[in-house]
């Protein structure tokens, strides 16, 4: 049979390909070039909470209860969620980074960009940072200028944006749109005390932060301003080392934090599923008030470490019970009647001169010191956004980019 391979032409076939793909010199539509390269990734700690709908509102028959938690079935995106509650050594990474930050900046180590230079090592006994801590010691320590540990967050209305007009805008793009929100992010330590009159909790506030004993216990005395500045940094964070920038770390929204609770089972009344708080040997399954106030029949007076006891279906550890959590959403008693019902939300950042009643934040999943009602996946609860408690605490959220691995 006669050859008909002829070296020349394949050659410069080849060549042609080569000058063609992934450029635009050959006048063909084959996108930009310079464009990063995106296979997903699988945050540490974290797991995946896949699309789906499911019926959320009251699980059982409460009167009182109708009108804030009526039922509704709604659809929910795809999201990553921390497995447990974030730790109190969790927070710590936070704490000592900005205690760093403000240790470089007393020493002046910057580099030419007038950037903090992280690679500088640091003497915190050092006289020059001094002020760091205050005049007084106490039992021999020397106690930490919490006043110092400040930390600004980005928050953007997206709602005015969306809302706006070309002819009434500034011509300053999305920046007239946001403000950076100071707050002292150090957790108030003292809310065992004050939570609680005539009760013996000073222990409690003594160590319960300082105490590598809790340093695998759910972080309390944040408020909601609070969590959202930490999951402002982790974004930071993850984006100082790693090429591909994400979506943010954020809160859940209320009926995100739900759907994950419920773990895929539909009309679940507990994460575990239901209806009892027992399991079949007898074993309370969550940290809460049992009975009459038999704090420590579930294995823990005042909160556990946050992987005790069993996660639910999509392997979340104490959706119910331990400490409940901030949601990124404000809390309306009829909010159910107008949300949508695709990734339903409501949400006002409260400016500090708002009406208190602005300022209330869902909070979901009971806690430690909570009867058993207020587990149920479907039970709505808030607190005041600039109020710390001992039994409030929070996790973080991530938005999965693309489509839901589910579908695949």
């Amino acid at each position: 049979m006669k050859n008909f391979f002829n070296p020349f032409l394949a050659l410069s076939f080849l060549a042609i390909v080569l000058t063609s793909c992934g450029t635009t010199d050959s006048g063909e539509l084959v996108g930009a070039s310079d464009r990063p390269d995106w296979k997903g990734i699988s945050p540490y700690g974290m797991v995946y909470v896949p699309s789906g709908t499911a019926h959320v509102g009251n699980s059982d028959q409460d009167i009182t209860g109708t009108y804030i938690q009526r039922p509704q079935r709604i659809t929910i995106n795809g999201f990553f969620m921390d497995d447990t509650e974030i730790s109190n050594n969790e927070y710590r990474q936070f704490i000592h980074w900005i205690r760093d930050s403000i240790a470089h900046d007393m020493m002046g180590d910057f580099d030419e960009n007038g950037n903090i230079d992280w690679e500088m090592e640091l003497d915190l006994s050092d006289e020059s940072l001094a002020d760091m801590y205050l005049e007084e010691s106490f039992a021999g320590r020397r106690q930490t200028n919490v006043n110092l540990y400040d930390y600004s967050y980005q928050d953007v209305d997206w709602g005015a944006a969306a809302r706006a007009r070309p002819e009434g805008r500034s011509g300053e793009g999305m920046a007239e749109y946001v403000d950076n929100t100071p707050v002292n992010i150090y957790p108030d330590t003292l809310v065992w005390v004050r939570d609680f009159t005539y009760s013996y909790n000073e222990p409690m506030a003594r160590s319960y932060f300082s105490h590598p004993a809790y340093d695998n216990y759910p972080i309390v005395g944040i408020d909601w301003k609070m969590a959202r500045a930490f999951s402002h940094w982790r974004t930071t964070l993850w984006n100082s080392v790693n090429e591909t920038l994400i979506e943010e770390f954020r809160l859940p929204t209320e009926y995100e934090f739900e759907y994950a609770a419920r773990g895929g089972r539909e009309h679940a009344q507990y994460p575990w599923g239901g209806p009892y708080v027992r399991n079949g040997k007898g074993c309370l399954l969550a940290n809460f008030k049992p009975g009459r106030g038999n704090y420590a029949d579930d294995g823990g007076g005042y909160t556990v470490p946050v992987d005790a006891y069993y996660p639910n279906d999509y392997g979340l550890y104490n959706m119910a019970g331990n400490v409940a959590e901030w949601t990124v959403t404000a809390f309306y008693e009829n909010a159910n009647s107008f949300v949508h019902d695709f990734n339903p939300d409501i949400r006002y950042n409260a400016k500090d001169d708002d009406p208190i009643g602005m300022k209330r934040k869902v909070i979901r999943g009971g806690s430690w010191k909570d009867i058993s009602f207020y587990l149920q996946c479907g039970t709505r609860a808030y607190e005041y956004q600039d109020t710390t408690k001992s039994y409030i605490g929070f996790r973080n959220v991530l938005s999965f980019t693309g489509r839901s691995i589910n579908d695949f």
